[in-house]
Formats: C-alpha cells, structure tokens, sequence
C-alpha cells in the first residue's frame, strides 16, 4: 500500500471513529456508532499492516499476533457476563498502558527510530517516549489495582497512607530529575537506568492513586484511566509519527476526560478531591452536629412481594431506579418483564438512572438496554427528581448511595452535598436489599427508616419473579 492511500485511509478511519463517538452519545443510535467503531478499527489495522512502515517479514508475527489477539477477544466475548462489564473495561484499559510501555522502551532500544534525528528534533523524541512510558505504567498499574477493586479481589474501601501526598509530590520530583537525566544520557545504555526508575515510580504512583480511592469513586475511576489510556495512546502515537494513533488518542483521552467532569459534577466532587482519594469506603460516618434528622432512628418496615405487587397495581405512576444490586442479580429481564406487565394495565411507568449507578459510567443503561427496555422511559436524574412527589410508588432495586438522604440533610455525611435520586419523596418507597449492609460508600442510609419506606429483603431476581408471579395472578 502507496504513503498516500495510507493517509487516505486513516482519515476514513478518524471520521468513522468521530461518528462512532456521536453514536455512542445515545443509546437509541449507540448500535450504529458501535459499528462504525469496528469498520474504522478495521480500516486502521489494514492500513498499518499493509502500509508503507511494515516489511513483508513481519507479517508472520503480526498476523500471530492478531490470532491470540482475537481469540483472546472472542472467547471474553461470549463468557464474560454483563455484571462483569466494568472490571472487563479496567482490564482493557490496562492493556493499552502496558502496550504503550512496551512500544517506548522497544522504540527507544531501536536504533534505527531516532538514528536519523539530531538536537532539537532527538529531544522532542525522547520527551515523547518517556511520557508514553509514564503515562502508560500508571495506566497499567492504576487499572489493575481497578479491576481488583471492581472484581472484589481488592478491597473496595480507600487504603491512606500517612503523608500520602508528600509521598506523591516525592515521585513527581523524582520523575522530573531522572527525565532531566535521561534526555542528557549519550547513549542508550546511560538512558536505560532512568527510565527503568521512572518506569518503577509510575507503576508505583497507579497502585498508591487507585488503592486510596473508595468505592463510591469507581466509576469515576473508570472513565479517569479511559482517559489516561487514550493519552498513552497518542503519546505512543507521537513516538511512532502515526498521525491516526495521535488522533484517536486524543479523541479517546478527552471523550474520557469530559466524562469524568461531568461525573464529578454529578457526584458534587472535583477531579483533584477523587485523586486525593479517601472517599466511598470504611465505616459509617458519624452525623454532623446539624446531622440529626439524617440519623437513622426506628424500626424498618418489611413487606412482601404479594403486597409489593399489590402496591404497583394500584400506582398509576411508578419510578424503578436500578443499581449494582440489579446486575449482580441479573435480574434485568425479569425488571422489563414487570414493566411490560404494568405498562399494559395502564401504569406509567419509568426508570431513573444516576449517573453513577453502577460500577462504571452508563452500567443501568447498558443492562436495561440488553433487557429491552423502551429508552423513551429510562431518564437521567436531572430530568425525572422533579417527579418523585407526584409518583406513587418508587422502586429501589438493589441500589444505596445514589438513593440516601443523608446526602441532602446530613453535613457531617462522607456523601453530603452528592445529588442524590429523591426516592423518598414518592407516596410509598420500596427498597430491595439482600440485608441492612451499607452500600459500596460505607454510609448509613436513613431512607431505610422513613415511615413511607418498604423493604423488601432477598435475592433480586428471586423477589422479582414473585412479584411477576404475584402480578400475573
């Protein structure tokens, strides 16, 4: 393949990886833009493969390559279930940073890649890989410590260290003087020892930055390291003058970055107070002196899924907002199902999604998605809060931090000042647990003891079928 119809192709394939971005904005068209993803992935990898940069000897191990690749691809495919979906995502994004951190330490012993470049122009090209590698070990290390925390194999709640911030301006200091020395190295053997510390110090910094934040702030996390993988990327991109891995680089770390403003906004939190970590994990915290009415006080109310079915028949307005619980359960399906049943007897029914249910960013809509569900009645927060007075029964399945008062009238609340869904202002609340445990936060829910609240304990999907059950009869 010709320089020139390479170039062509790669911007083909950014313009698909645009429509792709816009695609994915809305769940009604995220299908097509699904699709234009795969057509420009597929454009790119052709056109790299067969383009001017790569020898007909290399085939043999790229094709290899892309075999293991897909295979690896295909079988997560079909066994990874839809309540794995976020640390699935922290996985991949972990495979973006060690592919960076591999191609700046091969681009760097390659002498051949700069053996062209002198002064200015030798400089630029080593500041490029020492900040693909930096930003690539930190996407690495952070993203694994991610997928532990997300797949339980971690502990959810924040580890702080003492002085952890000076610990952190520490490494930042170090990484600042061994770049100093490596861009002053003569030979590639003075510059290895430099980057291999700077390497070490950046895996470090991922683990320390991702172990001190708490489990209300995953999802957060989640759209954070897709950010810093897309900058790894195009700094990989930089390093290899790939202008299309510069460019979809960029538009995955900014797509990313605006995802996680507008999820710390959501959260009422700044990006630096989530990196700071400490929030969403250990005990309960105690109220504040203004706290009192948020203190949890009495007796919960139980019911049935006979009278939970009772309830619903007799709404004409009903809200379901989902949470991790609902996907834990995989009880999606038998939600859509009960929702049909309802719409047909005349309830209107919606669902209110916040924007950090879930373990990663758009985890309800995605799960109710799957199941069926119309998009015209799944709203965000901001569009459906408004309506809670005027609904009569709203539906809590499986979900804690996003639906707890304490938020709005408790300062002294670890999650004081986070818009919350306003489920307890509905005529009749009913909260689906499996116990009284705090959620993935650590906070206690006073919505658990309000005089309008239900709750309904056991196993989502099980509790649900008896409600479909009870509704069919």
């Amino acid at each position: 393949m010709s320089e020139s119809l390479a170039t062509v192709s790669y911007l083909g394939a950014t313009i698909l990886f645009i429509l792709c971005l816009g695609g994915l904005s809305n769940p009604e068209t995220s299908r097509r833009g699904n699709l234009y993803g795969i057509i420009g992935m597929s454009i790119a990898v052709l056109a790299t493969v067969f383009g001017p940069h790569v020898g007909s000897s290399g085939y043999a191990w790229i094709i290899g390559a892309m075999v293991i690749g897909a295979s690896v691809g295909v079988y997560a495919a079909r066994t990874v279930q839809m309540t794995q979906m976020p640390e699935l995502v922290a996985l991949m994004h972990s495979m973006v940073g060690l592919a960076a951190m591999l191609v700046g330490f091969a681009n760097y012993i390659d002498p051949g890649a700069s053996a062209h470049m002198s002064g200015a122009e030798k400089s630029i090209h080593e500041v490029e890989i020492y900040l693909g590698i930096l930003i690539g070990a930190v996407t690495f290390s952070g993203s694994v410590i991610a997928f532990g925390k997300l797949s339980g194999k971690v502990s959810g709640n924040p580890l702080l260290l003492p002085a952890r911030h000076w610990i952190n301006l520490a490494g930042l200091l170090i990484v600042i003087y061994f770049g100093r020395e490596f861009l002053n190295a003569h030979s590639i053997s003075d510059g290895m020892m430099p980057l291999v510390v700077m390497t070490v110090i950046a895996l470090l910094f991922g683990i320390h930055m991702v172990m001190a934040i708490g489990g209300a702030d995953m999802p957060v996390v989640v759209s954070m390291l897709n950010s810093y993988s897309g900058w790894a990327a195009a700094a990989t991109g930089f390093m290899l003058s790939n202008d299309l891995l510069i460019v979809t680089g960029a538009l995955v770390g900014s797509s990313g970055a605006i995802l996680s403003y507008i999820m710390c906004r959501a959260m009422n939190r700044n990006f630096i107070s989530v990196i700071a970590g400490g929030f969403g994990g250990g005990a309960p915290a105690a109220a504040g002196a203004g706290g009192g009415a948020a203190q949890p006080q009495g007796e919960v109310t139980a019911i049935s899924a006979a009278e939970t079915a009772e309830l619903l028949k007799e709404a004409k307005n009903v809200v379901i907002v989902p949470g991790y619980g609902m996907a834990v359960a995989q009880a999606q399906h038998v939600v859509c199902e009960i929702t049909k049943i309802l719409r047909a007897k005349g309830v209107n029914v919606r669902f209110g999604i916040h924007p950090v249910a879930g373990r990663m960013p758009g985890h309800m809509n995605v799960l109710l998605a799957e199941a069926k569900v119309p998009y015209d009645i799944v709203l965000e927060m901001d569009e459906i809060n408004a309506d809670f007075p005027d609904t009569d029964v709203s539906m809590v399945i499986g979900a804690n931090d996003i639906v707890n008062p304490a938020a709005q009238e408790d300062p002294g609340s670890p999650i004081a000042g986070m818009p919350v869904l306003e489920v307890w202002k509905a005529k009749t609340s009913i909260v689906m647990k499996r116990s009284m445990a705090s959620g993935y936060a650590g906070v206690d829910n006073p919505l658990f003891y309000k005089e309008n609240n239900r709750m309904l304990f056991g196993d989502a999907k099980k509790m649900l079928d008896e409600v479909q059950a009870a509704l069919n009869g």
